[in-house]
């Protein structure tokens, strides 16, 4: 069974009370499948819990029980999502309710995923131009390593590869025609393991300031919009 963190409702499991409480769930409590996204040649993981439907929004790896857990409390109690969190061996997810009947008409974050994937590209390649130039080329080739583990690690598609990574490096994600195809989990778990790096490499969290400035060349729209998605999230108490 699930562990309740707050008291269960009185009402029976997948009535519309089931969103005020929240769950922190085991492998066996769940069933996991794919579906194929309505508008993009992907498939997307599907939780189903209780005759509801939650879709990933963020992973962590199984040392980061406390950031997982302060995570999808945040979502919960102050951002008013329906979460649970999945407690498995090797990592911990955090997964928000959906109506599979609305995915392909969402306007947020699905139809911004383009811009808000682009906005972290030059947050990625921001940072790793500041690795290069302060701390040197053999730093760099580090980091560019350290990066290729992360995307292999969470199995983001279209970096699986060193040399895949280094053309995500170097393109121009404001031109370019194709970007990758990452949803919103694999943007939030960049900028969560790209905050980790930073930390390890320069020592300090100045690299996560001056979101506003780095993203400068991003339409005023688009850039609206992705400050307004980082903000409602944790990753706003990273980056700034």
């Amino acid at each position: 069974m699930g562990i309740t963190a707050r008291p269960p409702s009185t009402r029976r499991p997948g009535q519309e009370s089931f969103t005020n409480v929240m769950f922190i769930l085991k492998k066996q409590d769940v069933e996991i499948s794919t579906i194929q996204h309505p508008k993009r040649d992907q498939q997307i993981p599907i939780l189903n819990y209780q005759g509801q439907s939650f879709r990933l929004i963020s992973v962590f790896s199984a040392n980061q029980a406390e950031d997982a857990k302060a995570f999808w409390r945040d979502l919960t109690d102050n951002r008013g999502k329906v979460c649970v969190l999945l407690e498995e061996p090797e990592r911990y997810s955090v997964w928000g309710k959906i109506r599979l009947e609305q995915l392909g008409t969402e306007s947020s974050p699905d139809a911004k995923i383009v811009p808000f994937t682009q906005a972290c590209l030059l947050l990625l390649q921001t940072v790793y131009m500041d690795v290069e130039d302060l701390l040197g080329n053999r730093q760099a080739g580090l980091f560019q390593k350290d990066l290729t583990q992360v995307f292999q690690q969470w199995h983001f598609p279209k970096a699986d590869s060193p040399a895949a990574v280094k053309n995500l490096l170097s393109i121009d994600p404001l031109t370019a025609l194709q970007i990758p195809p990452w949803e919103e989990h694999h943007l939030i778990t960049l900028l969560q393991e790209l905050y980790r790096l930073g930390k390890e490499y320069f020592g300090n969290t100045n690299f996560a300031e001056g979101v506003r400035d780095i993203l400068q060349d991003m339409s005023e729209t688009e850039l609206a919009q992705f400050l307004e998605w980082l903000q409602s999230s944790p990753l706003g108490k990273l980056w700034r």
